[in-house]
């Protein structure tokens, strides 16, 4: 086998059957509720030094006021839990917590967790049972993002703009197959330097009214702790009945410094006055959407990854963006009953490989060997992924392919997501897209090297339909148009020599379903009241399937098309290996 196996996996514009998504429709704006739980509910906060000053009576005072609002608060601190996994809460490390092989583990400790780690005062006993709400935060230096504040979600190494986006989409993953519990990512406090302010200020926002536009469930929320710290007049609050995030009245730093970058006692307090309030709706508006009967009229690609099916409908899901500038409400949805959120925004899956042996087609010159088959060992989630094994022949050929007869329009969406587990680093993923331009099949190829958390795990892959690039020897011209799409597959070839390898894939998720609202947490100033505005859902999609997912009929791929495709692969084989 070569040390570096050239996999060239090639999405080529072959499978997009639209999977009959419905569109989820909102219903009314609901009241403000800010009244603490009726019920004692156990709360579990991750967090370092930063956290421990917030809890701390005297100090914010965050851990004695959530009790008196009838929380039970434990939390972590350095040194806690398996593996010491406490010691690792940069943004870097919360897809070991959230995502990675050992989460289930990390996770179960994390629900049972009751213990103290910082000094605040409990003001009733232990209630029992779980954790049913998590708050996880990271420490101020990963307020010091590398980057460019409009980044993309894009995976990488490090503390980015791009990478950290991209991370917190992954996490939707966890939070999604748990919809028992109430998930608050807690932003991380700024800085006193200015040279990643504007980063900072960028990647929060981000956070809190973009990361949730196409969540698909109720058990998601944002405090913007760095925004409460950047400014006496910026706020993060429930103010005259609705949410209020208004973020320029002060500087992208810190405005509560103590003798380092630690908050301020006055800038924790200040913190713990807004976010408990705002912690009890985002409880209610969980627990509300929790308890609403299900609607027959929206189906949402599911389900939980332990328990459900494809072909289960799931209830009408809320986005709960947060609103800005000036006090507006959030418009609710019903919520999701179960459902298995993947990557970047979408909800919907692609392709989990349930019908792998019935979807998927190998193809392969003479000389060349593929098989790609439906595996249940080696998994991302759910209960099916694909498993391909090739041995490509020196300037030959071999695809895995999943084809349409006719083009489909995907310009709602983004891109894809998807994952990959490998034997061996250095493997090419070459990932091409086909349109049909005058009646053509062409090519647009996309490449991404497989590292060592492909070997240790899974690798997420975020491709954008701005990085699929034309091959120089097709020459028509023509940009990728994801409004005529006709299928994808991973494709090998032996453009360096023979090629042989394994490869594992699964979760094929839409980056992004149709395209986000504008935001409207715009900058402005504090000193107006506005009447509650709601956010206006997407527009609903047409349903092409009964199923609620693209529909992909097994004999709609004609033998004229395959035959087109292997045409392609055949003509173009020494066109690929001379470029």
């Amino acid at each position: 086998m070569n040390k570096k196996l050239n996999i060239s996996g090639i999405l080529y514009s072959i499978l997009f059957l639209m999977m009959g998504i419905t569109a989820v429709s909102a219903s009314p704006p609901s009241q403000i509720n800010t009244n603490p739980p009726a019920e004692p509910v156990k709360l579990i906060f991750i967090h370092h030094s930063c956290g421990e000053n917030l809890l701390t009576d005297g100090n914010g005072d965050l851990g004695r006021t959530l009790a008196d609002n009838n929380y039970f608060v434990s939390d972590s601190n350095y040194g806690w839990g398996p593996d010491g996994i406490g010691d690792r809460t940069d943004i870097t490390d919360w897809p070991e917590w959230f995502v990675g092989p050992d989460s289930g583990h990390y996770m179960d400790a994390v629900f049972n967790e009751s213990g103290q780690n910082a000094e605040y005062t409990r003001t009733f006993a232990d209630p029992g049972g779980e954790n049913e709400i998590i708050m996880f935060k990271s420490c101020f230096p990963n307020s010091n993002l590398e980057g460019s504040p409009d980044d993309p979600p894009q995976r990488g190494d490090g503390l980015t703009v791009g990478n950290a986006k991209a991370i917190y989409n992954e996490l939707l993953i966890a939070f999604a197959a748990h919809p028992d519990k109430l998930f608050i990512a807690v932003t991380a406090p700024p800085v006193q330097d200015y040279s990643y302010a504007h980063n900072a200020r960028a990647f929060n926002r981000w956070l809190a009214t973009e990361w949730l536009q196409g969540y698909e469930g109720s058990n998601v929320a944002v405090f913007d702790f760095y925004n409460v710290l950047t400014g006496v007049e910026n706020h993060h609050r429930i103010h005259d009945g609705a949410i209020q995030y208004i973020t320029d009245q002060g500087e992208d730093v810190h405005a509560y410094p103590s003798d380092d970058n630690h908050p301020s006692r006055a800038g924790n307090q200040k913190a713990t006055a807004e976010f408990v309030p705002l912690l009890n709706y985002y409880y209610h508006h969980w627990m509300d959407a929790e308890a609403a009967p299900q609607s027959e009229e929206t189906v949402v690609e599911a389900a939980d990854a332990e328990e459900a099916t494809d072909e289960e409908a799931t209830d009408e899901a809320a986005v709960d963006a947060e609103v800005a500038s000036e006090p507006e409400t959030v418009e609710e949805a019903e919520p999701a009953a179960e459902v298995k959120m993947e990557t970047a925004v979408s909800a919907i899956v692609f392709d989990n490989f349930d019908d792998c042996n019935e979807n998927w087609q190998a193809d392969a010159a003479e000389e060349s060997m593929l098989t790609c088959r439906e595996d249940t060992g080696e998994l991302y989630s759910d209960s099916t992924g694909m498993y391909i094994n090739y041995d490509v022949a020196e300037y030959s050929w071999a695809n895995c392919n999943r084809i349409n007869d006719t083009p489909q329009d995907l310009s709602g969406k983004d891109g894809l997501t998807f994952f990959l587990h490998a034997k061996e680093i250095g493997q090419i993923i070459f990932t091409g897209f086909m349109e049909d331009a005058n009646g053509e099949l062409l090519i647009f190829e996309y490449y991404a090297e497989t590292t060592e958390e492909a070997i240790d795990g899974w690798q997420q892959i975020d491709l954008s339909w701005a990085q699929l690039v034309e091959p120089e020897w097709q020459g028509s011209g023509l940009l990728f148009d994801p409004a005529a799409v006709r299928g994808i597959a991973l494709a090998f070839n032996g453009d360096n020599g023979r090629n042989q390898g394994e490869l594992w894939v699964d979760e094929i998720r839409f980056l992004s379903d149709t395209p986000a609202p504008e935001i409207i947490a715009t900058e402005a100033a504090p000193v107006e009241e506005a009447s509650p505005v709601a956010i206006e859902q997407p527009e609903e999609e047409e349903d092409e399937g009964d199923s609620g997912r693209f529909a992909l009929c097994p004999t709609s791929m004609t033998m004229g098309l395959m035959a087109m495709v292997a045409a392609v692969w055949v003509t173009t084989s020494g066109k690929r290996h001379r470029s």
